[in-house]
């Protein structure tokens, strides 16, 4: 990985030491403050947060002579404090330990068995201070960002470690109906880990900034927004994106019709010694009846047969297939085409299923192959909650077939 840094990295390096003693000091401050004081509304001073999963996940691809299979344990626990003024911090650590190394974790150097990227190891997931008013907010340090449906920005939420940024992040209410998010992020730590065999693969030194303007009516919303990436360790994975968003819903007693319509152009960016222009667009309309929502969805992301739109800062496992086969743009681009269904069964939310079905093609070029996903979440005692999820890829033209199956159990909470 590349050595060179902004000042700034400095300047938040000092930060995030002191956000390490900020904690326990603010702790020694309230831990004896009488539990009535603040109104009713206020926060605790303190609160415990944690989350523990429990994952067996097993990849069945043809392009290997012999399978994989991971059983791992992702514990993630947090310190999350508040005191007057809407001041606040947050110090939350994460560690993931497997049984046994039947799975190429990009770490382990298992090579001969497909990848599933949830390596061993231990690291600080998150820590900053945060200031919230009345129009205003701020957050400083490592933290977690989600930006509308974590196309371009998000954190990877379904591998055990997630993806999180040390950055600058703003939000402003201009107007009741009107919002402009602004962050500035100096680092990635991806979800492959600290101890990954690629340097490149453990986190990347930025200086990127992120625009988003969303405006409100009703059940409608329109966002705007220029994501200036900048990776300062790989030249070639800076780009300028452009887009614009207009999701919305026409819903009477929880039915009828609602849509997610998209467009955007991702350029060469920064110091990117290459030079392309990639369009990106998504549509997608839905129908709710019955408990049911009903979706059909054409995915664009644009490629020349040499490079293609990439969304490297995204949370990529909820796009384009639970398989994983298109993580990475192909060179050709990517067109995928699907359908859907879901829904809660019964009044529980932790009861619920899914159902889709992709067809992917290349931009330029021919087809990709297609893929079948099915999930079932349901609970399983007071606030552990269990999935079964299944992708089955069947290559046509791109990868090799590839079938995925995960058992998992989950509890999360906060006291």
């Amino acid at each position: 990985m590349s050595q060179r840094h902004p000042p700034s990295a400095h300047l938040l390096a000092a930060l995030f030491t002191a956000l390490v003693a900020l904690p326990l000091q603010a702790l020694g401050a309230t831990s004896t403050a009488p539990a009535a004081s603040g109104s009713a509304a206020d926060p605790p001073p303190w609160q415990v947060e944690w989350n523990a999963r429990l994952r067996q996940e097993n990849v069945d691809d043809a392009a290997f002579a012999s399978d994989a299979s991971a059983t791992t344990l992702r514990l993630r626990a947090g310190l999350r404090l508040h005191w007057g003024q809407g001041f606040g911090a947050l110090l939350e650590g994460e560690g993931t330990a497997a049984a046994g190394d039947r799975y190429n974790s990009g770490a382990n150097g298992v090579a001969a068995r497909p990848a599933i990227t949830d390596p061993e190891g231990a690291e600080l997931n998150q820590a900053f201070v945060a200031w919230t008013g009345a129009r205003a907010g701020a957050t400083l340090g490592r933290q977690r960002l989600l930006f509308d449906n974590q196309r371009w920005i998000g954190n990877s939420g379904w591998r055990q470690n997630e993806q999180t940024f040390d950055a600058l992040s703003t939000t402003w209410h201009i107007a009741p109906t009107l919002t402009l998010r602004y962050a500035w992020l100096d680092r990635v730590h991806r979800v492959n880990g600290d101890d990954a065999l690629d340097p490149l693969a453990r986190e990347r030194a930025l200086s990127t900034h992120l625009f988003n303007l969303g405006w409100t009516h009703g059940a409608q919303q329109l966002v705007g927004y220029a994501y200036l990436h900048d990776d300062q360790d790989l030249a070639t994975a800076s780009t300028t994106t452009f887009g614009a968003r207009w999701t919305g819903t026409h819903l009477h007693e929880a039915t009828g019709m609602g849509w997610t319509v998209e467009a955007a152009r991702q350029r060469d960016g920064a110091g990117n010694p290459l030079g392309f222009s990639h369009a990106y667009w998504l549509l997608e309309p839905t129908y709710a009846v019955r408990g049911v929502t009903y979706r059909a969805g054409w995915e664009h992301l644009g490629g020349d047969g040499i490079h293609a739109l990439q969304a490297p800062l995204g949370t990529l496992h909820a796009f384009n297939g639970w398989a994983d086969k298109f993580t990475v743009t192909p060179p050709g681009g990517l067109e995928d085409r699907y359908l859907g269904a879901g829904g809660l069964i019964g009044n529980d939310k932790r009861l619920n299923w899914a159902v889709a079905w992709h067809d992917y093609h290349a931009d330029t070029g021919g087809r990709y192959g297609s893929e079948w996903d099915l999930s079932l979440g349901f609970p399983v005692h007071g606030p552990v909650t269990g999935l079964v999820k299944l992708a089955d890829y069947r290559a046509d033209g791109f990868a090799q077939d590839t079938r995925k199956l995960w058992l998992q159990l989950e509890w999360a909470g906060s006291h």
